[in-house]
């Protein structure tokens, strides 16, 4: 066995593994930093590296990654997860668990890496970012993010498809109305940004 001792949030994953190796990851994440290592984990994903992760987490950072569209804690997180991931949360833990204890539950979640992209028709990279967009700022509408992307209005309104409420926020759509509106209205925005 080799021990690699790295910033979880620089180090090359693909660069640790012989090439056409799966790697399962099991892990206590820091908790500061737990969405931001999320994320990166989902993004090497994308090129096969990983079967599956069992990690601990902040009670509520389990809670917004399997959490369903329509509720309070569904967002990025939750979005890129479930794109990426089939997510089952396994138990929770009182601090009373732990020496010392923290101040916080504990929550100890399964992600098996299996990704949505190709079968909703859709391309990873791009689509991630559509949805850092369409998540930029959770009080706004879907509309408004988008627009504060770079997509004009016109643009917008021209190829919004009818199935999607004008107002709707992202946190209240499915992976599927997402990934039919990031369809229609194209992987990136219209070079109107303001200079």
């Amino acid at each position: 066995m080799k021990v690699v001792e790295s910033d979880v949030l620089e180090v090359d994953f693909g660069g640790l593994l012989p090439a056409g190796e799966r790697a399962s990851i099991v892990g206590n994440l820091p908790y500061y930093i737990t969405s931001d290592i999320l994320l990166k984990l989902f993004a090497a994903s994308r090129h096969g590296l990983f079967t599956r992760a069992v990690l601990m987490m902040q009670r509520e950072v389990a809670e917004r990654v399997a959490a369903a569209p329509g509720v309070r804690d569904y967002g990025l997180l939750s979005a890129t997860a479930q794109m990426h991931t089939r997510v089952e949360e396994l138990f929770t833990l009182p601090p009373s668990a732990f020496s010392p204890p923290p101040e916080v539950y504990s929550t100890v979640i399964r992600l098996e890496f299996a990704t949505q992209f190709e079968e909703l028709g859709v391309e990873p990279e791009a689509f991630d970012r559509f949805l850092h967009m369409s998540f930029a700022q959770k009080r706004k509408t879907l509309a408004n993010n988008l627009r504060a992307a770079g997509y004009s209005v016109e643009a917008l309104h021209a190829a919004w498809p009818t199935t999607i409420p004008q107002q709707a926020r992202a946190e209240s759509l499915s992976l599927q109305a997402m990934t039919e509106l990031y369809r229609a209205i194209g992987a990136a925005p219209l070079r109107a940004l303001k200079a």
